[in-house]
């Protein structure tokens, strides 16, 4: 009997980053870490995890060089989990989500974060920008072409269970990032919106390019256009068939998906290089994204940010540290 043909899928940092990162459960403990969790009960609290899932997405982030732990305990041996410099390298991924969920769903009764920029002392709001122009970033602006590291590589696929609804279950108030997490931690639903940033649009050609199964393909577009990220045209005569385009809510996605693929092409390129080059349209220069401060423009490094945690009435108490403290 021959064996099935291998699917195969393009070459992609942003398939790279969601291989490590593109689990809910992992970017609720990332989320944790960011307002300040270190110890195990602590994770749970803020979480909502089960233990035994808990423990195993605390070991594939320290095996991922994403956390560490450091010993505060010998009889009996506890551990406290620090980001590593990988960890913290993905801060512009998360301000990026922070920002897509204030502006694309309610806070009404939410975990909210007030940040305030140390280099000017003034409260800030994150915003993808191009350095080399000084322009904020929009995926209209923002064109591409093939770089040295394209090519195809096996679609390899880790099983992971589906846990959108039980991200909101969890946290009900208690998240700051509920809904975009529910996105980013899908993996298959960000790598549908990568096709479409990229100009596929029908079914078959976003199912050639994720090479995902036909069920979940139809699945994840269903729920996407539930959620107001893309929405269903039809065409063509005869036979109902769709293509799919991206809502403004949808294309607002696109820095989170940018900055991941910048923390993909930094820790999981290939020797030949980026498989994406990015070029900024106004005048054909090379994109240079960076998460700016609002006030002043200056790209934010997380040693640069202090936050306050206003937590909803009834929840959890603020944060004991509180400064942004990534060590």
């Amino acid at each position: 009997m021959a064996n099935p043909p291998i699917k195969m899928t393009r070459t992609c940092s942003i398939w790279r980053a969601l291989e490590v990162v593109g689990d809910a459960s992992v970017l609720l403990i990332l989320e944790a870490s960011w307002i300040g969790a270190r110890r195990f009960d602590e994770f749970r609290a803020r979480t909502g995890l089960l233990p035994t899932l808990l423990s195993d997405r605390l070991k594939r982030l320290v095996t991922a060089g994403l956390l560490e732990k450091v010993l505060y305990s010998q009889s009996p041996p506890r551990s406290d989990y620090h980001m590593t410099q990988k960890g913290r390298d993905l801060y512009w991924p998360a301000l990026m989500m922070l920002r897509w969920e204030r502006r694309w769903t309610s806070l009404e009764g939410k975990l909210t974060v007030n940040l305030r920029h140390k280099r000017c002392g003034h409260l800030f709001e994150p915003v993808p920008t191009c350095l080399k122009c000084g322009d904020e970033i929009s995926a209209r602006d923002v064109d591409w072409t093939e770089g040295p590291g394209v090519g195809w590589m096996s679609a390899h696929y880790s099983r992971r269970r589906q846990q959108r609804q039980s991200v909101a279950e969890r946290l009900g108030s208690a998240g700051l990032m509920i809904e975009v997490a529910q996105i980013t931690g899908d993996r298959w639903a960000s790598l549908v919106l990568r096709s479409i940033f990229t100009g596929l649009r029908r079914f078959d050609e976003i199912h050639r390019d994720t090479a995902m199964a036909t069920n979940i393909l139809s699945e994840r577009l269903s729920w996407l256009v539930d959620k107001g990220v893309i929405q269903a045209h039809e065409y063509g005569a005869g036979v109902r068939r769709f293509e799919y385009r991206l809502t403004a809510k949808g294309i607002d996605y696109y820095p989170v998906l940018l900055m991941l693929m910048i923390w993909g092409d930094r820790y999981y390129c290939s020797p030949e290089g980026p498989p994406l080059l990015l070029r900024h349209k106004v005048d054909g220069h090379d994109l240079e994204p960076a998460v700016t401060c609002s006030c002043c423009g200056v790209p934010v490094d997380p040693h640069d940010v202090t936050f306050e945690i206003v937590e909803p009435v009834g929840a959890l108490e603020p944060a004991s540290e509180p400064a942004l403290s990534l060590s």
